[in-house]
């Protein structure tokens, strides 16, 4: 049996932890990959030595050469900086944009089969920038945002219900920044029953607003840095779906064409079914009017801040 290759690029905290999780698993080797010389290497070999114990055969190489990530399976786009407080992902667009072309045009020329899932900030632009850059069918180029916002939801949803999260289903879609992610009510249940029934409207408005403010929340707690085991461990369920040719139904950023009310050209967070060749459909489920809109929205964003991306 070949040993799938995931290239994980920026050995930050969120692209050693992906590291250090996906490693746990022994479905892949796994290059860590940095422009910083030393700072992959070291992390890589840190996580390598876990390895006994955990006992997982999985290779971890940390490296600053590209030609290291040749024929990888997946490649995960992490590289870029990070948020500081007060900072919107808007405010990081014209720096992570020259990022993302440089490291996609490398990862791409070195692994021409593998499916990109990308990472950096924001987001859904960067999706953009990597498609344009590498110029590959769009079902190989996904977005990892939802996965992450979903979470954060289904998390809040627990805590103020008590009950058992993996009990919550719920979804957000849209956009991946605070003014265009779609936390849906309409479809959120815990154990199969709506939340409407469970709570009040007022608290569940809370949850939403908490959800679209969930990466800021931290970014303000830890006043130096910003979240990396939640947006870790959701980015690697994505990677798991594409190794082992799941077909999982995950909540992820996709290149719409007609979907969600006539959304076109724009990458935005949808129900997604996601394998081996990346992303195998699209659903486009019933929601209500109220959060058609706002997907709507989101999709509009996105185009504008594409327009403006240097």
């Amino acid at each position: 049996m070949t040993t799938k290759k995931v290239t994980i690029v920026g050995a930050g905290n969120t692209g050693a932890t992906m590291a250090q999780i996906l490693g746990a698993t022994g479905l892949a080797d796994v290059v860590l990959l940095d422009i910083v010389e030393g700072l992959p290497q070291g992390k890589a070999l840190d996580i390598a030595e876990a390895q006994p114990w955990i006992g997982s055969s999985s290779k971890i190489l940390g490296t600053n050469n590209w030609t290291d990530s040749a024929d990888s399976d997946v490649i995960v786009v992490t590289s870029g900086v990070a948020r500081k407080p007060g900072m919107t992902r808007e405010d990081l667009l014209g720096t992570n944009a020259g990022i993302v072309r440089s490291v996609v045009s490398e990862a791409t020329s070195q692994s021409p089969n593998a499916i990109l899932v990308i990472f950096a900030n924001p987001m859904d632009a960067m999706c953009h920038v990597a498609l344009d850059t590498c110029n590959w069918d769009p079902t190989r180029v996904v977005g990892q945002g939802g996965m992450l916002d979903t979470a954060r939801y289904r998390t809040f949803i627990s805590m103020e219900t008590g009950a058992s999260v993996q009990d919550v289903s719920a979804w957000v879609l849209g956009g991946h920044t605070e003014a265009t992610m779609v936390p849906l009510v309409s479809n959120a249940t815990v154990g199969g029953v709506p939340l409407t029934s469970l709570l009040p409207q007022k608290k569940i408005q809370a949850l939403v607003e908490r959800t679209k403010g969930g990466g800021a929340e931290i970014v303000g707690l830890l006043k130096t840095g910003s979240a990396f085991v939640a947006p870790a461990v959701a980015t690697i369920e994505m990677v798991k779906s594409i190794l082992l040719n799941e077909n999982r139904l995950l909540p992820a950023c996709a290149l719409l064409d007609g979907q969600f009310g006539g959304i076109k050209d724009a990458y935005v967070g949808v129900p997604l079914l996601l394998g081996s060749d990346g992303i195998a459909s699209i659903y486009d489920m019933p929601v209500s009017n109220e959060e058609l809109d706002a997907i709507q929205a989101a999709g509009e964003a996105v185009k504008e801040l594409v327009s403006v991306t240097p």
